[in-house]
């Protein structure tokens, strides 16, 4: 008997249909799984075979052939176990339905019977509801990030003995039900960290605003105990709050990296990454022989916060240079070529010196001659000229840490931010995927960002002295812009250029002398 189910493989953040072709003949007891496998499906058998007996029932005692189709992509993973192990019974005349061909089913088993949560259900849901078909079996775990797709019937199970109850009309199932507009509303402003925590430091927080209101890079430099991992930290609480449209977005990457909480329906805050600086190529950027997504993709619409920067490896900080201009990375193998989105904001930070006091106030540093230069030298100049704001962070005063003082909260610094995103905005009407200043191209900085002559003469000077490259000369340009749109103003005035040029320290010649 030739039955069919149906299941799905991920493809970076995209799904495709797998159709699982069961055939149950005559012959000797053999079972020949087909179609490009990889060791988990042909494993796969076995806790079939066990999961089966468990619950009471009987593996064919036939030759069956299993066909994953199409049969020229390789499927990998142990999420077509269950998609299998009802073709299986079906084609041996042990399950008695009509239902097959109008779900998608996808799990683990376990020997016992019970199901196991998988990989990606968000756009496996996506592409069945695509697909048109009626609903979607998975595990119990996974039911609510597949039910923020509408108008397909997510069927959340635990055990085999519970799909089969359910196929046959045995038992009902409600289907998973999330309002997802609803809890979207309800929780994307809920952050755990406040602006209004850090003592002092207003002129870090200002920049912080800046590369907020304008989507650039930063990195704080500064000795141990001033505060940069503490502002990081709060940095993506000042961002705008995400579109729904983002964090679907965003959730389906979570999804297929495996990263989504138990029960977890829908990424609500812009995600913050904090990878260790032992972290590897692949981590960072993604990859394996089935390629998965890196830290930069899991920041997407979020930041990544890169602490002590110098002491990540050179060549895992060279493999950002690309994703950070074009906001996509593609992992190519023999087979395989995959494009995640990586379009975060890159917050670093790093110490001025190996022992961490170059330039404070009060301590010394110890570091011998030369060394402050080698340090800085350990990242990369197109890295830097990357980075749009160099930030000095000092420490904070003591009569600052312990003031009784209220400061600025996240909620109104966002608000000034919203207001500079919603002009730029309306400047990048009608251009596909261009949402801040921080992503003009070159040739549109010069048609949008009109400099006076005052402000030429200005950016002249700055130029020669500071010694500053070409795409430095275009990232002043773009905080300038920013900075006037905080300040609503139409023009580029010298006072906004005069701040953007103060955020290039690391470009001063005599900054580590």
């Amino acid at each position: 008997m030739l039955v069919k189910t149906f299941g799905s493989a991920v493809y970076g953040v995209d799904a495709a249909t797998i159709t699982v072709e069961v055939s149950v003949e005559n012959g000797q007891p053999n079972y020949f799984t087909v179609g490009l496998p990889d060791n988990a499906v042909k494993e796969s058998m076995f806790r079939i075979g066990t999961a089966v007996k468990h619950i009471g029932l009987e593996m064919p005692r036939r030759r069956t052939v299993i066909n994953l189709s199409p049969a020229d992509v390789r499927k990998e993973g142990t999420a077509y176990d269950l998609t299998m192990a009802i073709g299986v019974l079906a084609g041996a005349g042990q399950i008695e339905t009509d239902l097959l061909d109008k779900y998608i089913i996808m799990g683990e088993l376990s020997l016992d019977g019970t199901i196991q949560p998988i990989k990606g259900a968000l756009p496996i849901a996506i592409q069945a509801r695509k697909e048109k078909f009626k609903g979607f079996i998975l595990p119990k775990q996974n039911a609510r990030e597949a039910a923020i797709v509408n108008n397909i019937e997510v069927i959340g199970v635990e055990t085999l003995r519970e799909v089969i109850n359910f196929l046959e009309g045995k038992e009902k199932i409600e289907p998973t039900v999330v309002d997802t507009r609803a809890e979207f509303e309800n929780n994307v402003l809920k952050n755990e960290f406040d602006f209004s925590d850090v003592k002092g430091q207003e002129n870090i927080k200002r920049a912080l605003e800046i590369a907020a209101a304008g989507g650039h890079n930063v990195i704080l430099i500064g000795p141990p105990g001033a505060g940069k991992t503490m502002l990081a930290k709060r940095f993506p609480t000042i961002l705008p709050p995400l579109s729904l449209n983002e964090a679907l977005e965003t959730t389906k990457i979570h999804s297929v990296a495996g990263k989504l909480a138990k029960d977890c329906s829908l990424i609500y805050q812009r995600p913050f990454r904090s990878p260790h600086h032992t972290v590897s190529d692949a981590g960072l950027v993604g990859g394996g022989s089935n390629p998965q997504p890196g830290e930069i993709s899991l920041a997407h619409n979020g930041v990544l916060f890169l602490d002590e920067l110098p002491e990540f490896k050179r060549t895992v900080l060279e493999v950002m240079r690309q994703p950070m201009e074009e906001r996509c990375v593609t992992i190519s193998r023999s087979k395989v070529s995959i494009t995640y989105p990586a379009s975060f904001m890159l917050v670093a930070s790093m110490n001025p010196c190996p022992c961490g006091y170059y330039n404070h106030p009060e301590k010394e540093c110890v570091c011998a001659p030369g060394v402050v230069q080698k340090y800085l030298n350990k990242i990369s100049g197109p890295l830097m000229d990357r980075i749009d704001l160099h930030v000095e962070v000092t420490p904070v005063a003591f009569n600052e840490l312990s003031s009784t003082k209220k400061f600025e909260t996240s909620e109104s610094i966002r608000a000034r931010v919203i207001q500079a995103r919603a002009i730029q905005e309306k400047r990048f009407e009608g251009k596909a995927n261009l949402y801040s200043n921080a992503q003009m191209e070159p040739q549109m900085v010069e048609e949008i960002c009109t400099i006076t002559d005052a402000g030429k003469n200005l950016l002249s000077r700055a130029m020669q002295k500071l010694n500053l490259s070409a795409r430095a000369y275009n990232r002043i340009i773009k905080v300038s812009r920013t900075i006037a749109d905080l300040a609503a103003s139409p023009d580029i005035k010298t006072e906004h250029l005069a701040e953007a040029i103060q955020f290039r320290s690391l470009d001063r010649e005599d900054w580590a002398a």
